[in-house]
């Protein structure tokens, strides 16, 4: 094997593995976006949120949080898809969880 045909198998392999890692970093940071959310965020299932973006009011609750996607039920009733890592880019606004809206109280006596 010359160096001429050793250098363009090394550059094709390497073009090859570029595009595969780019390709794959959407999913990776989906990924890491939704282990994020699960261990160290507060928000949880049945929450109330808005998701802080300028160009769009996403105010709604919390139906899911899968590997790759947060599903959301908007006030207006859409059911939406927002990227997890979209969710953490974009911070979201806790505004009220489901206990809460049930209006029960625990009393403690002392």
């Amino acid at each position: 094997m010359n160096l001429k045909d050793f250098s363009l198998f090394l550059s094709s392999t390497l073009a090859i593995l570029g595009v595969g890692f780019v390709a794959q970093w959407s999913i990776l940071s989906n990924l890491t976006a939704s282990v994020i959310l699960f261990f160290s965020h507060p928000l949880r299932l049945g929450d109330r949120i808005r998701v802080l973006d300028k160009d769009f009011d996403w105010t709604g609750k919390v139906e899911d949080i899968s590997g790759f996607y947060l599903f959301m039920r908007t006030d207006d009733g859409r059911r939406i898809t927002i990227p997890t890592n979209l969710v953490i880019q974009k911070g979201i606004e806790i505004l009220k969880n489901e206990e809460e809206d049930t209006g029960e109280e625990e009393f403690i006596e002392n």
